[in-house]
């Protein structure tokens, strides 16, 4: 069975089946991740949970070490990545309370976070023209559907910086160009998953409909928190069944992503840097 990792809210891992549940702390060239992270198995598959914003949502979205998540993340042998988090609307038929697969990132992060793992002595340049996984995609998509729970496939998630909320200058902007969810997390951690062979996908959840909709100003923080708890029962229930067949999958689409990818001779590249990037590139650079 192939090893899935779950990046999201600290309750997630709480999914009724979950067994052998132990926290494991992981030590990364790139410092410390978010958290310990959580594993288990559920029905024969290895899971590997981490809370984005560590336990009780300490880390604002400019501060996590998404480097740290990723690697720690391959370092526990993860293959892909089901990645859950809130979102704001851009599109009306888009409501409180769905969810989104979105297939395609847009950066609005004004390069404001680390989202490589290929600097000081060794370049790559992975392809990501398709930065979601359609595998796993495929998966959210039919476990959502199996659950009768209202799930929009594709469209482009913007990720703006944060952790301030749009302008409506911004908001319309963004309408105007036609994207669909807007977040502050997702773009950095496909990027490195990539970099690090592991497929990615996000599954969001829509909790308001940013500053753009006429109902903004009646939208209030204890609405938008009873919409996301909401929508965790729900994301459990789509993982559930999406963690299973996942598990089933022998070869994903990113697990050779590396492959052409680093154009660096090795010759050049620093021993210190073949060191701490050996769980990525160890089988293509000795």
């Amino acid at each position: 069975m192939s090893t899935v990792g779950i990046i999201g809210g600290s309750g997630l891992y709480q999914i009724e089946g979950i067994k052998k549940v132990k926290e494991v702390l992981v030590k990364t060239p790139f410092g410390a991740p978010s958290d310990k992270f959580i594993t288990g198995e559920l029905e024969g598959v290895p899971v590997v949970f981490l809370p984005r914003h560590g336990l009780g949502h300490r880390i604002s979205p400019s501060e996590i070490n998404y480097r740290a998540n990723i690697y720690g993340m391959k370092k526990l042998g993860v293959e892909a990545i089901l990645s859950v988090s809130a979102c704001g609307s851009l599109k009306e038929e888009y409501k409180p309370m769905d969810f989104v697969i979105p297939d395609q990132f847009l950066d609005r992060t004004h390069k404001g976070r680390i989202d490589t793992f290929f600097t000081e002595g060794i370049v790559a340049h992975v392809s990501f023209a398709d930065p979601v996984s359609v595998e796993l995609a495929d998966i959210l998509e039919k476990s959502a559907k199996k659950l009768k729970i209202k799930t929009h496939r594709g469209g482009t998630y913007v990720n703006m910086e944060g952790p301030q909320f749009s302008t409506k200058a911004e908001s319309h902007l963004y309408r105007s160009w036609g994207m669909a969810i807007i977040g502050m997390t997702n773009l950095t951690e496909a990027k490195l998953a990539r970099e690090a062979e592991i497929s990615y996908a996000t599954l969001a959840a829509v909790t308001d409909y940013d500053c753009w909709h006429p109902s903004h100003d009646s939208v209030t923080v204890e609405m938008i928190i009873n919409y996301l708890n909401k929508n965790v029962a729900n994301a459990k229930a789509i993982l559930k069944s999406a963690i299973v067949e996942v598990g089933k999958i022998k070869h994903f689409s990113a697990s050779q992503a590396l492959k052409f990818a680093i154009i660096t001779d090795p010759a050049v590249i620093p021993a210190k840097k073949k060191k701490e990037l050996g769980v990525l590139i160890g089988k293509y650079i000795k």
